[in-house]
């Protein structure tokens, strides 16, 4: 919320898509390629994805909507700089006028690139960091299958240099899809371990953007709801896959968490864990969980009172006790079957100052709500391992 009267009367600018929610908007997909003016798109997934029954029905779309598609799978979890290349190969070879991006936040960033690089013809990894892409690309429509990342409503797009083993974020209007179709359906089919950490990435961008330096009244309102969405449902989604309302619920958090950072950005917590998902393929759902409660120690001092409207929103812990936030936030993602330390998925303390630097140089810590030294983010990491 707004701390004074006169924080709600400052100049904003909110930028969002156009999205459809609800069982059934997958189906959209043929009619909504047409909306846009294109019968031939480029067809962006990634290979679990193809296996999905649900798949089949988006094809069969647009099939029966007369849009010729090619299909291109080929895009790992933390898509890379060479898969965004070769799919736009793809796109030119096949003559595509538009782009369909059906999975999480890999498939979608992956298209974003490949738009991206379609129109500007430069590698996508000279367009890195803020407001450096001059063209917007092709026309956009998202099919979302994880509920966390909000790449499908984001200006965000992260691309790993496969060379230097790093993130690359990418921050521009220009990546902002152009409508996002939010069906719950494709997520009763998601293993417990994806819908937990996609699930733990909108907490973390909930988090981040309501306690952001650039937060306003609007991403306020959509902080607040994506916390209460997302830790009340997101327990009931990895304890029960199958329920379609769990799992609306946590598309909605998603969705509020994306609307909240794409206006107001993030903080040292993603800033950290690209960091460490660049040197090691992370997951960057995990990685966000367990750095997360150690940023929010260290920048407690900073933003008390709005930690403060975390720690009401999130209520009281499973035991009842009243913890502190980083406790909280703790005890949360164990009760999700995240435990360990970063030092338990591979990285190691040594690394320390090459994480610190990478992590330095994130646009996202632009935005923290604390202004930190490479050696207070080396504590934070230490803490972390």
């Amino acid at each position: 919320m707004c701390d004074t009267v006169d924080d709600c009367r400052v100049l904003r600018k909110f930028f969002a898509p156009e999205f459809v929610f609800g069982e059934g908007a997958m189906r959209l997909a043929g009619q909504y390629v047409l909306n846009f003016g294109t019968r031939n798109v480029l067809l962006v997934t990634d290979p679990g994805i193809r296996t999905m029954p649900w798949f089949e029905e988006i094809c069969t779309g647009l099939d029966d909507a007369g849009v010729a598609w090619t299909l291109y799978s080929a895009v790992s979890p933390n898509p890379r700089s060479g898969e965004v290349m070769a799919g736009a190969g793809v796109y030119a070879d096949a003559g595509c006028r538009g782009i369909l991006a059906v999975g999480g936040g890999s498939a979608i960033d992956c298209a974003k690139g490949i738009g991206v690089v379609s129109s500007n013809q430069d590698h996508i990894l000279t367009f890195e960091g803020v407001d450096r892409v001059p063209l917007p690309g092709p026309p956009l429509i998202c099919v979302p299958t994880t509920a966390g990342s909000a790449a499908d409503v984001s200006q965000f797009a992260i691309i790993t240099d496969e060379r230097a083993r790093r993130k690359a974020a990418i921050i521009s209007k220009a990546l902002v899809p152009d409508i996002s179709l939010l069906d719950p359906l494709p997520l009763v089919t998601l293993p417990r371990e994806v819908t937990v950490a996609s699930g733990m990435d909108a907490l973390s961008h909930a988090i981040e953007a309501y306690v952001s330096n650039a937060s306003s009244a609007m991403t306020d309102l959509h902080a607040r709801t994506a916390i209460d969405l997302a830790v009340r449902s997101l327990p009931l989604a990895a304890s029960r896959p199958a329920d379609l309302d769990a799992r609306s619920m946590t598309m909605l958090a998603s969705l509020h968490a994306g609307l909240a950072f794409s206006n107001a950005s993030l903080g040292a917590v993603h800033a950290m864990a690209h960091a460490v998902g660049g040197l090691h393929g992370l997951s960057h759902g995990l990685a966000n969980a367990l750095l997360l409660e150690h940023v929010v120690t260290y920048n407690y001092p900073a933003a008390a009172e709005r930690y403060g409207d975390i720690e009401r929103i999130m209520g009281p812990c499973g035991d009842g006790d009243t913890h502190s936030l980083p406790e909280h936030l703790h005890e949360f993602r164990c009760s999700l079957d995240i435990h360990g330390t970063l030092r338990e998925t591979g990285a190691a303390p040594a690394e320390i100052p090459l994480l610190v630097r990478r992590a330095m140089a994130d646009p996202c810590m632009v935005t923290n709500p604390r202004r930190p030294t490479e050696d207070e983010i080396a504590e934070v990491y230490e803490a972390a391992f």
